[in-house]
């Protein structure tokens, strides 16, 4: 087949479900003749277009069938235009099921995800639901719409788009499986699950980098030849996709440190923001904690946060700066501890539902 064979579908926000199930059916056909071209998340900068080919999203739902314990039925609880919505509904293709959307269309809230497991498991199938951290937060401390309740109907949760607290993982885990996952656009998704690749998915480390392999791959970026060249490589072993992560392979087990241009220089010492933010995480006043590193004429870069509450209490009983430097000087040496926070309602996401970091640096610059 050549390219001018090929016939290339763009995802966009107002493709319904109605329209996307056939024509994945049509991509799934085995025949590579349509492709998807999907946007990547923007959290690195510009989204990037990928193209996405039938047998690699075909590789990349048998391998997550094989390691879940089967085919099932799924919950559509994010976007299809990015990956990860795209392969519940491609998932479902090759399930032979449909899967079940919220009520109230791609809008999240806990009672309508709760509505929508109910639903999937009425015939007895498996239910699968993938999210995202802020997601499952939200299940894991609803008491009153039926969160914990629907957790502990789904059989497993792919959770993705973003570094998870620990703590999250081990009150969600006492009500349903959650695996890990790790990949991006250019991978179909997640390809790693729980440190593992997925069958058929390779994954090694080049100068600390991550770089990942297999039938999972893209096509190409879309009308960027020279991107393409850069991060799709071919060599002796096959083909390999060049992310833009840091990580370490252990007994091949794969292990996420963050990525490259995320690590904040401050004073000469390196900080991994995933660090800061798990222990701010784990103290009883913050809920959730984005960290970034902000431009400063003394240290090069200094640590900042944007917090939320636990609680919605008064202003005045936030810890201040002080207390919560103080508060973390039992597992942060003193350069990593922020050095400037800023309190608010919500996080600010991407689409994706990953943490929109542009937008967390510009409120800590403003605020």
């Amino acid at each position: 087949m050549t390219p001018a064979d090929v016939v290339r579908h763009e995802l966009t926000p107002d493709l319904t479900l109605a329209e996307l199930y056939p024509l994945l059916c049509r991509v799934l056909d085995g025949t590579d003749r349509d492709r998807v071209v999907v946007a990547t998340s923007g959290s690195s900068g510009t989204p990037k277009r990928v193209e996405l080919s039938g047998s690699a999203l075909r590789a990349s739902g048998d391998a997550t069938a094989e390691v879940l314990g089967g085919h099932g039925r799924w919950v559509l609880a994010l976007p299809t235009h990015h990956v990860a919505g795209l392969q519940v509904v491609a998932r479902s293709v090759l399930a032979g099921t449909e899967p079940v959307t919220l009520p109230d269309g791609m809008r999240f809230r806990t009672d309508f995800l709760s509505a929508a497991v109910r639903a999937a498991g009425s015939h007895g199938h498996r239910v699968y639901a993938s999210l995202v951290p802020t997601q499952l937060h939200r299940l894991v401390t609803d008491f009153g719409s039926g969160g914990r309740r629907a957790l502990n109907a789904i059989d497993t949760v792919l959770l993705g788009g973003a570094p998870a607290d620990p703590a999250l993982l081990e009150r969600a885990r006492e009500h349903t499986r959650v695996v890990t996952t790790y990949g991006m656009s250019e991978t179909c998704g997640g390809c790693v699950y729980d440190g593992t690749p997925l069958p058929g998915v390779r994954a090694r480390i080049e100068d600390g980098r991550i770089l990942l392999g297999g039938p999972v791959l893209a096509e190409r970026y879309v009308d960027r030849p020279e991107l393409t060249a850069e991060r799709f490589l071919t060599d002796g072993s096959g083909r390999w996709f060049v992310t833009d992560d840091r990580g370490t392979l252990v007994d091949g087990r794969l292990q996420i440190l963050g990525r490259i241009d995320d690590v904040i220089i401050t004073g000469g010492h390196k900080v991994e923001p995933r660090d800061v933010e798990t222990a701010l995480a784990a103290l009883p006043e913050i809920d959730e904690a984005v960290v970034v590193g902000l431009p400063d004429p003394e240290w090069g870069q200094v640590v900042a946060a944007l917090l939320t509450p636990t609680s919605a209490g008064d202003l005045s009983t936030r810890p201040t700066l002080g207390e919560l430097r103080q508060a973390l000087s039992p597992t942060l040496p003193p350069h990593a501890a922020p050095k400037q926070i800023v309190w608010s309602d919500r996080v600010p996401l991407l689409p994706s539902g990953k943490p929109d970091r542009a937008a967390v640096r510009d409120q800590l610059t403003d605020g």
